[in-house]
């Protein structure tokens, strides 16, 4: 079994699409107007439009209802993506974290949110001490 995406179900497919294009520099791939992906070399956002639930089970996923999935990705420039997504709400400015991690969480258009960071820098080794 191979992880293919996260889905976002949203009312609008090309504001979403908009927003995670903007925030990872990469082009959305469209199926139609009501489905759309960003993929990247490690994993896939695909972002379906409400009318696309019904296929599923008419009811069962809502737009703009999350409150407990944060969507990752991880960034070479923490600041330089806080910078790109100048007039984004930001939940917490960049921050390195307690484990190493610098961090960037805002929210998409939808409300969900969507954390930006640079993986914690190895500590350089220490020099060899010489012996007595």
């Amino acid at each position: 079994m191979d992880f293919a995406s996260i889905r976002v179900i949203t009312a609008d497919v090309a504001r979403l699409a908009g927003f995670y294009e903007r925030a990872t520099g990469v082009r959305a791939t469209w199926a139609s107007e009501d489905f759309a992906e960003i993929t990247t070399p490690t994993a896939t956002l695909a972002i379906g439009s409400v009318r696309t639930v019904a296929l599923f089970a008419a009811g069962s996923a809502e737009p703009s209802a999350n409150r407990s999935v944060i969507i990752e990705f991880e960034v070479d420039d923490v600041e330089g993506v806080h910078a790109e997504l100048a007039g984004v709400e930001v939940v917490q400015e960049p921050t390195t974290m307690p484990w190493g991690n610098r961090s960037l969480l805002v929210r998409d258009p939808d409300g969900n949110l969507v954390n930006f960071f640079r993986r914690a820098r190895p500590a350089a080794p220490s020099p060899a001490r010489p012996a007595l």
